[in-house]
């Protein structure tokens, strides 16, 4: 195979031409309602790179994105499919709301306190899902998208507790303490020109995302849950225990689901609202995913890159353009790249004498 052929068939071209490819439907779709394309692209990449307040909010957006890629990645590396991020997410920022408000601990502790609970809450719902499956073959897909919503209710029956709840006429919880609170110290932020919301959020991002490489590719439990992931059956018939790999690839993927809901909280909101409706951070976190190729920088970079795209698409209707074009790119770019793999696949097949 030649140099171009390899480069053809990398994932990083497959994405790349992917979000090309969705920047050019988005433009159709601008077309369409009379809006500029090229004035509407010039103000969402203003809007990212018009300052380092602007760049810092983009970080701000990504950083939930990036732990929940992550989260979703490491799963589908083990050949887990966890559409159940969305639900770990929710009671990770639970459990991380109710620490915040109840326990009094000092700074830097209480934090700790706030994101372990998360991660025991996250982990405890992967647990579960995976526990189901093993036991009694119960499909992990349709177990997750039940115990998303039974997360969501559990959520607003926990918010609605009047320990947890607001005191006022707020839909809400209480604010967690400002012990609990992981934003960068407010000389940072001002010394910088960051917005107010600027925490250490993104450091722990970096930090899982190197935890995953390493627990991946230079570990034995890496080498046994992607074993499983591959061929379910080799792994058993070589002595690995397939059931306990699978627990365990839930319980570390729903643990980072869980840390992401918990430095959102801690980082931007302060409160969990009563839920109208599901946010859909984890399908968010499935894109991240995707668009990294499931890589951990991949997915590192994939995260900043849907970042930025979410804070700059809200700034379209300054300019009156519609800011669901963002959904309409990210939408075709995730429909490409599940397609190109396809495409790939098959490629591979034929070239192997697969096909006739």
């Amino acid at each position: 195979m030649s140099k171009l052929e390899k480069i053809l068939q990398s994932a990083f071209f497959r994405t790349l031409l992917s979000i090309l490819i969705g920047f050019a439907v988005g433009a159709i779709f601008l077309l369409a309602v009379n809006i500029s394309p090229v004035e509407a692209y010039e103000k969402l990449f203003t809007s990212i790179f018009s300052s380092p307040k602007s760049l810092s909010y983009c970080v701000v957006y990504a950083t939930p994105l990036i732990i929940l890629g992550l989260s979703v990645a490491f799963s589908f590396r083990t050949g887990v499919f966890n559409i159940g991020a969305e639900g770990q997410f929710v009671v990770g920022s639970m459990a991380a709301c109710v620490v915040g408000i109840l326990v009094p601990a000092p700074p830097v502790i209480l934090p700790i306190l706030c994101i372990a609970a998360a991660a025991i809450a996250g982990a405890l719902w992967g647990v579960i899902v995976g526990f189901l499956k093993v036991k009694w073959g119960i499909n992990e897909v349709l177990s997750m998208i039940m115990f998303n919503w039974i997360a969501f209710y559990l959520s607003n029956y926990i918010a609605d507790i009047p320990l947890i709840k607001s005191d006022g006429n707020a839909e809400a919880t209480k604010n967690v303490q400002e012990a609990a609170m992981i934003l960068l110290p407010e000389s940072w932020i001002k010394g910088l020109g960051l917005c107010n919301s600027a925490s250490w959020g993104i450091f722990i991002a970096a930090a899982l995302a190197v935890m995953v490489y390493v627990i991946i590719e230079k570990t034995a439990l890496g080498y046994r849950l992607k074993a499983v992931g591959y061929n379910r059956d080799a792994a058993e018939y070589g002595g690995i225990n397939a059931n306990l790999s699978i627990m365990t690839a839930l319980a570390i993927s729903g643990a980072m689901s869980g840390i992401a809901g918990a430095t959102n909280l801690l980082g931007i909101g302060q409160r969990i609202a009563i839920f109208s409706a599901q946010e859909s951070y984890g399908f968010q976190g499935i894109i991240a995913a995707l668009i990294g190729a499931n890589n951990p920088l991949g997915v590192f970079v994939g995260g900043l890159f849907y970042g930025a795209i979410k804070y700059g698409g809200s700034r379209l209707n300054i300019i009156g353009a519609p800011s669901e074009v963002v959904n309409v790119i990210m939408g075709t770019v995730i429909f490409l790249i599940a397609i190109s793999h396809i495409f790939n696949f098959r490629l591979k097949k034929k070239k192997k004498g697969g096909d006739k």
